[in-house]
């Protein structure tokens, strides 16, 4: 196995940790070196050869893993949060993430045998999910699949990231931004140091530091935005509005580099922002014409444009595809742009 690590100077690196059978290929895990031993910014999923990567990407940079000190992790997602219980028992290291994503890993962790998919197929029903589709998830509700769900043996947290503060890392300087879209409680990390590559760092007021950016900002792909799944909560949240929200903020933070967990680092944090939010525009544009007939959330993904024509998109992507295109309507609803067809069952919707 090669190990994938890049040194980005100034006591920051990046080990490329394999995903097993997804086109994604690697989430890219970072290591920051501080005075009380290494910290690493997400883990990878939960796999043999991930975990092999992973510790052999840490002896690459230089440390044993046992010398960890911290895990801090961008969002509950598999592929970033899958490793942390086994780096925090082979290494006494702490791991911390914001309070929104943590209390959906305890949900998911204490969530009863069959009760996600209970909630996945009332959620696909309600959003006109044909039989054909719905009978492999009922089926495996029958046969008691539901007890082996993933996320069920995710880590529970030891500390939480509060939104705005400056982590304790002794020798280096590192702020917590708030990031919801991608998850309720993502988190992007901003390293407030001169870059290894400026001259005079201290001279510039934007353009400043590294952004250690999770799957919020990415350089050539658009972020899953979904609804927040949540059996036991029936807020109405609005993903793709805090996720547009998110990218504004960050935009002003403007740095100099931004280190993604997927792809590569890249420059022109700002110029990336404006991409997405034209995109998730020109997106919802298009949502309100094919609204002019009334649509359900199925309906409506199924019409919309993705990466290849839907009669090629694997099962269990389509469940994603309709709940995108469901955080889009929540989007236009709230706006005032689209509105649920009173009395229809699946839920109905058209513009106004």
């Amino acid at each position: 196995m090669t190990t994938q690590v890049i040194d980005h100077r100034g006591g920051v690196w990046s080990i490329a940790v394999p995903i097993p059978d997804n086109p994604l290929g690697h989430t890219l895990v970072h290591l920051l070196e501080t005075d009380r031993g290494p910290v690493l910014i997400d883990t990878g999923w939960d796999d043999p050869d991930s975990w092999d990567a992973l510790v052999a990407g840490v002896a690459a940079c230089g440390f044993a893993l046992t010398d960890l000190h911290g895990v801090l992790i961008t969002h509950h997602h598999p592929d970033h949060h899958g490793l942390s219980a086994k780096v925090r028992q082979a290494s006494g290291a702490w791991i911390a993430m914001h309070a929104a994503d943590t209390a959906v890993v305890r949900r998911t962790r204490e969530a009863e045998p069959g009760e996600w998919l209970d909630y996945l197929i009332a959620k696909l029903a309600g959003a006109g999910a044909p039989d054909d589709h719905l009978a492999p998830l009922r089926e495996a509700r029958g046969n008691g699949r539901g007890r082996r769900l993933p996320g069920r043996q995710a880590a529970l947290p030891d500390r939480g990231i509060e939104p705005g503060e400056l982590l304790d890392l002794p020798g280096r300087r590192v702020r917590a931004i708030w990031t919801p879209g991608h998850t309720p409680g993502h988190v992007c990390l901003h390293l407030e140091e001169g870059h290894p590559g400026e001259d005079h760092p201290g001279e510039r007021a934007r353009g400043f530091g590294r952004l250690f950016s999770g799957d919020h900002l990415l350089p050539g792909i658009t972020p899953h935005i979904g609804l927040y799944g949540d059996p036991d909560d029936s807020t109405v949240t609005d993903p793709l509005g805090d996720y547009l929200a998110s990218l504004e903020r960050v935009g002003r933070l403007a740095p100099a580099e931004v280190l993604p967990a997927h792809q590569h680092a890249f420059t022109d944090a700002e110029g990336r922002v404006r991409e997405l939010i034209a995109h998730h525009e020109e997106r919802l544009s298009g949502l309100r014409t094919l609204l002019r007939e009334p649509l359900t959330p199925w309906q409506l993904a199924v019409a919309m444009e993705w990466n290849r024509p839907w009669e090629q998109i694997p099962y269990g992507s389509r469940n994603i595809a309709v709940s995108e295109a469901e955080a889009h309507l929540r989007r236009l609803v709230k706006q005032g742009d689209v509105e649920r067809v009173p009395g229809s069952d699946p839920a109905t919707y058209r513009a106004v």
